[in-house]
């Protein structure tokens, strides 16, 4: 048998893993990795910056349930990366960063971009790594994929030094391993299974939540089946979004404020009880809520408000586990309820004071008219990355989602910068899928060169750039010698920057122009953005309560 470098065999292993795609900046020393990776069937996707790269490589772990894989060079790279480790960490995907390193033999000496990347990585991975020889660099790619899957969800980072990247082996030397199965799916305890249910039963203003860990578990049948056997009223976390269409009719988010601070059981499906949902705590909710949790890991069990009964397992064979025992068991929340009638009340209250906004044609536009455009110009499956303070939540209200994973936004972390990569994710893992970017031009400026990758590989994505000048809104004018923390270059042309790239850009300012606009980008293939300028003051519709829980 011939020889083989050691950067064969990181990719040769990283694709017998089930890892399809990769993205990252390639130098020293790991440009033979890409070009391994590449020759081994997995598609390298050139970065500009590896924080966005590590962003795209977190979001594949979510899409796709097996890691993406982020390739950095030593030093200042990899320290880049840690950014979409701790983004996956906290939304707990599974993700791989993998970082060069200088020859192991100069380690202490000094050398180019020497830095502690083990150690640094630690924090945020469920394991960090560095492979000592060619030999074990199979056992390590192995464990790395198994342990980012299995059990809670999360990012591990493998460290290559050059001069195993760079070596050679004889290929009889080398132990590939078979590729590690999927997560295996944990069952609940039966009699917490029958415990959830009787809690439901006994309940007088129940509430199901579904958070992504439904969604990241593909259990979008299950649910669906469960919520319409129960006729439970519920709510969608951000990215729990589509597991239950937002357009069925047992959902309530047009009345959210008003379910979570009066129901007296909430059913957690996948969903935490973090600063989303306000801690579980009041004045968000009920003092006396009631929760009955189901969650991939049982240190999750509790966390701020006690849980009665506690569903330990995987969500998609939990659900099914209750499914199972409603089919023997039949039970269904009354529709006829003063809970069902104040829900209603408040959710046709909200609809109509938002559907006023979008219809609003005044100018400078709000962000309601402009979201209704883009909610009117996108196929009802679009894959919608978003980012941005308002754009972002005002858009989860506006933009529905029907299908599960087609929501891609700040997150659990709540990181702005995130909505360029995870669009080029999306629309690698789904290229019959239209993909678009919704961003604030605050979250557009943080990797809004990344554009440029979507027009080199051919990805037809529209990026939406809703702009109003900087941070939360900025001046229509600046005076140099007295700018504001927040502000931006008024009325910017962020569209102009992907047509150096070959791609099209528009750029909106008046109402009649946003529509037609808008349509024609949607529908052409070629990358494009389109800036639209709207009212630097404009605001959500007015809330109970402040965004932040405090």
């Amino acid at each position: 048998m011939a020889d083989i470098s050691g950067a064969t065999v990181i990719a040769r292993s990283l694709k017998q893993q089930g890892v399809d795609y990769m993205f990252g900046v390639v130098g020293f020393p790991v440009q033979g990795i890409a070009a391994a990776a590449q020759r081994e069937g997995i598609r390298y996707f050139g970065f500009h910056n590896e924080q966005a790269a590590s962003y795209a490589a977190g979001a594949i772990g979510y899409l796709t349930g097996r890691p993406g894989a982020c390739l950095t060079v030593c030093g200042p790279g990899m320290i880049h990366g840690i950014a979409g480790m701790a983004n996956a960490w906290s939304n707990t995907w599974p993700m791989l960063l993998i970082g060069g390193a200088p020859d192991s033999y100069q380690d202490g000496q000094g050398s180019f971009q020497e830095a502690p990347q083990v150690e640094a990585a630690r924090p945020f991975a469920k394991m960090s790594r560095r492979a000592e020889s060619i030999e074990r660099v199979p056992y390590y790619v192995e464990q790395a994929v198994r342990t980012s899957m299995y059990g809670r969800p999360g990012a591990v980072y493998l460290d290559f030094a050059n001069d195993v990247i760079s070596g050679r082996v004889d290929e009889t030397e080398v132990a590939f391993r078979e590729r590690c199965p999927d997560a295996p799916r944990i069952h609940a305890d039966p009699a917490s299974v029958d415990g959830a249910i009787e809690a439901l039963r006994s309940a007088e203003r129940p509430l199901a939540i579904v958070g992504k860990g439904a969604a990241y578990a593909r259990a979008e049948d299950e649910v669906r089946a469960f919520i319409e056997a129960t006729q439970l009223p519920f709510l969608a976390s951000p990215m729990g979004k589509g597991v239950v269409p937002d357009d069925h009719p047992l959902s309530v988010a047009p009345a959210r404020s008003h379910a979570l601070q009066n129901a007296d059981l909430v059913f957690l499906m996948g969903a935490r009880l973090n600063w989303i949902m306000h801690f579980g705590l009041p004045p968000r909710f009920n003092e006396n809520v009631r929760v009955v949790q189901m969650d991939i890991s049982a240190e999750e069990m509790g966390t701020n408000v006690p849980t009665e009964v506690a569903l330990v397992g995987d969500a998609k064979a939990v659900t099914g586990q209750l499914n199972a025992a409603l089919q023997r068991n039949p039970w269904s929340y009354p529709q006829e309820t003063t809970w069902w009638t104040g829900l209603t009340a408040k959710s046709e209250e909200n609809r109509r004071a938002v559907a006023a906004m979008e219809m609003d044609d005044s100018e400078p536009m709000g962000y309601y008219r402009v979201l209704r455009a883009v909610r009117e110009a996108i196929p009802a499956d679009a894959i919608i990355a978003s980012e941005g303070a308002s754009t972002m939540d005002i858009g989860r209200t506006v933009l529905p989602n029907v299908t599960p994973r087609s929501r891609l936004d700040a997150g659990t972390f709540g990181t702005m910068g995130v909505g360029v990569a995870q669009a080029i994710a999306a629309a690698a893992v789904h290229p019959d899928r239209k993909v678009v970017a919704v961003e604030g031009d605050a979250g557009f400026g943080f990797s809004a060169m990344e554009v440029e990758v979507a027009c080199r590989y051919n990805l037809p994505i529209t990026f939406i750039v809703v702009n109003n000048n900087g941070i939360g809104g900025g001046p229509n004018e600046l005076d140099p010698e007295n700018v504001p923390p927040g502000a931006y270059m008024p009325n910017a042309r962020y569209e102009k920057i992907i047509e150096a790239f070959g791609g099209k850009g528009h750029f909106v300012t008046r109402v009649d122009e946003l529509d037609a606009t808008l349509r024609k980008a949607v529908d052409d293939p070629t990358p494009s953005i389109v800036n639209i300028m709207i009212d630097p003051q404009a605001q959500r519709k007015p809330q109970q309560f402040s965004w932040l829980t405090r």
